[in-house]
């Protein structure tokens, strides 16, 4: 796992986190949504999705990725041997905005925070950012995800790897002459090695100047 995460804003355990932001009032989608949608699959695991806002399905059942793209995810994650259970989904913004509109900046800014909690409790070795606005809040940047898609971003510690939101594969289209459907395996791919590579990392053998710490904790 990273170690070079920034702290989360919250003090508290992430269940406590978890439990402010669904009842959380901080923007005007509290009074339009149905649910705050929190995160789906494992937090404790090394592969983090990260998307824009939930959609119609994910504000009624407050699950991310419920509807046919969030089939097309789970499909892609099984077609590099993972499922939900070994990664974590969650949201830029928690709250659907109305319509399915884009998330305003000050909406990001007040849930900010929750998706800051989630990355530090995690210090996850991966994250897929899926569109633009994840990967230019990961990323701090303005940058487009036709841009910066098919390339490896090291952030906190942590491979960052932007690929197309699975809706823009529903709809078709190209990407520098492939599919944008091609273009999603091929960073699954790229995302299935770098968790490969990770775990077949040697474990670094400990400092022999360094006490070990049950020696220091047998002092007490």
């Amino acid at each position: 796992m990273a170690e070079t995460f920034p702290p989360s804003p919250f003090a508290a355990p992430i269940e406590q986190v978890k439990a402010e932001a669904l009842t959380c009032p901080k923007c005007r989608l509290a009074q339009t949504r149905t649910n705050v949608v929190w995160a789906d699959g494992n937090l404790d695991s090394e592969l983090l999705f990260i998307g824009e806002a939930p959609g119609h399905h994910e504000d009624k059942q407050g699950i991310p990725f419920v509807g046919a793209a969030g089939q097309l995810l789970d499909k892609l994650l099984a077609e590099i041997g993972l499922d939900r259970t070994k990664a974590a989904i969650v949201n830029v913004i928690k709250c659907r905005p109305p319509g399915n509109r884009d998330p305003q900046q000050d909406e990001i800014d007040a849930c900010r925070p929750y998706l800051e909690a989630q990355l530090a409790h995690m210090k996850p070795t991966v994250i897929v950012t899926l569109g633009n606005f994840a990967t230019r809040f990961i990323l701090e940047q303005q940058i487009g995800i036709t841009r910066a898609r098919g390339r490896k971003y090291q952030i906190w510690g942590a491979t960052v790897i932007p690929t197309f939101h699975p809706a823009a594969a529903l709809r078709g289209g190209s990407f520098g002459g492939i599919s944008t459907m091609d273009a999603l395996r091929q960073d699954m791919a790229m995302v299935k090695e770098v968790l490969d590579e990770a775990a077949a990392a040697p474990i670094p053998e400990p400092d022999p100047a360094e006490p070990e710490s049950f020696d220091q904790l047998g002092l007490f």
